[in-house]
């Protein structure tokens, strides 16, 4: 199954929490073609009302068999890129473990509560990649619509046995 990856770079912005039982909150910025040459978590800008962050590089992995997903995600009107964070429980750490294109694979990152879940805005030169990789791997699969067993109301509901 064909695949290619890419090297991008992530922003976070770190916030200062409504929350009294916390002081802040992290959230994706923006997601950038290469690897900028700054060492993972340097600040980048500071404002009164966040703090800007690199927090480090990702591979952004586009799979043969997700062409679909990633055909729905480009022609949304709005693409977009899951940026998945992790917090060290222990030393507060903000931990990069992966970026995606695929909306299904993001959205089941967001199961795990240690998981912090963020879309960006998938910049146009990523979704031109995104849009090269679906034209030439994508491959139209019909639908096909599982059937179940008859079920033989007379004998309490319960399916026949197989041979």
């Amino acid at each position: 199954m064909p695949e290619e990856v890419m090297s991008v770079g992530v922003f976070v912005d770190k916030r200062k929490a409504a929350s009294p039982w916390i002081d802040h909150t992290w959230g994706a910025a923006a997601v950038v073609i290469g690897m900028p040459e700054a060492p993972r978590m340097t600040l980048i800008e500071k404002h009164p009302e966040f703090e800007r962050y690199y927090a480090g590089s990702a591979m952004l992995l586009l799979a043969s068999g997700e062409t679909g997903n990633y055909r729905d995600n480009l022609t949304s009107g709005a693409p977009k890129l899951w940026v998945i964070l992790r917090e060290d429980p222990e030393d507060g750490e903000l931990n990069l473990l992966t970026v995606t294109a695929d909306p299904s694979e993001g959205e089941s990152y967001a199961e795990t509560e240690c998981n912090i879940v963020e879309t960006v805005p998938m910049i146009p030169e990523i979704a031109g990649l995104v849009a090269d990789f679906v034209d030439r791997f994508h491959v139209e699969r019909e639908f096909y619509k599982r059937k179940r067993d008859k079920v033989d109301f007379s004998q309490g509901g319960r399916r026949p046995p197989r041979i």
